[in-house]
């Protein structure tokens, strides 16, 4: 792949997953024609995908690849038997997720007929603050990542949380109790529990992905759910702190 294609690919990050043709000519420093020739070429091969409205974003060729990389198959690997266990004593759709810049980058999700339905899938990258894994893993993340999404809060729906001080109190909230609770913030009628996975390393514990259930948002028995994954976290956690990978 040459240089420039890579430079083409360097221009989208967190905050500009989906640009239009003069937007990456723009930041990546390429001349027009050549990016429109680039483009097309990572499009056709699939490391890029455009969209109806004409803007590019990430492609899933790049995203297959990506779960190659050790970290994350070894994490896939690992976490799949435990969501697999949550699934099927609750039926509910059960996400794992990890912390990619301001995102939640969702890395493994089962689902089934009997699940509420969702907006996320393996390889979406959703907002934080909307999601109930994104706050587990905002709750966890260094001072300076807590700061920038509270400077940028979207509503994703009109019940999401988009004042940065009820937010930091939520954030505050899930350190304490060591789960996080969404309703409707991402999609309407859905609610989500979430939990950390936490790998033990010689520093200390270390916040390494999330793991959620997402249900319809007239349950009443939330709280009952963060157990059940609580178990499962920790079966994860156990089994990643063997792994080099992780230590």
């Amino acid at each position: 792949m040459t240089s420039r294609a890579l430079g083409v690919l360097d221009a989208f990050d967190t905050t500009h997953p989906r640009l239009t043709l003069s937007e990456v000519a723009e930041r990546s420093g390429t001349p027009l024609t050549t990016t429109h020739r680039l483009l097309a070429e990572l499009a056709a091969w699939g490391a890029l995908a455009r969209r109806p409205d004409g803007r590019y974003e990430i492609g899933r060729k790049l995203w297959d690849l990506g779960l190659l990389a050790p970290v994350q198959l070894e994490l896939r690997q690992v976490a799949s038997p435990f969501l697999l266990d949550v699934h099927t004593a609750t039926r509910d759709t059960v996400h794992l997720a990890v912390r990619e810049g301001l995102r939640a980058l969702y890395v493994e999700r089962i689902s089934g007929r009997e699940s509420v339905p969702v907006v996320s899938q393996v390889g979406s990258r959703l907002p934080l603050h909307a999601t109930g894994v994104g706050k587990v893993l905002l709750a966890s993340a260094p001072d300076d990542v807590v700061e920038q999404v509270l400077r940028q809060l979207t509503r994703e729906t009109r019940h999401t949380v988009a004042d940065p001080r009820v937010l930091a109190r939520e954030l505050a909230e899930v350190r304490r109790r060591g789960w996080s609770r969404t309703a409707e913030e991402m999609s309407l009628g859905a609610a989500s529990v979430a939990v950390p996975v936490t790998v033990e390393r010689a520093s200390g514990p270390v916040v390494v992905a999330a793991l959620g259930i997402v249900v319809p948002v007239q349950r009443r028995d939330l709280s009952r759910l963060a157990p059940v994954l609580q178990v499962a976290a920790r079966g994860i956690g156990r089994d990643l702190a063997r792994s080099d990978q992780f230590r």
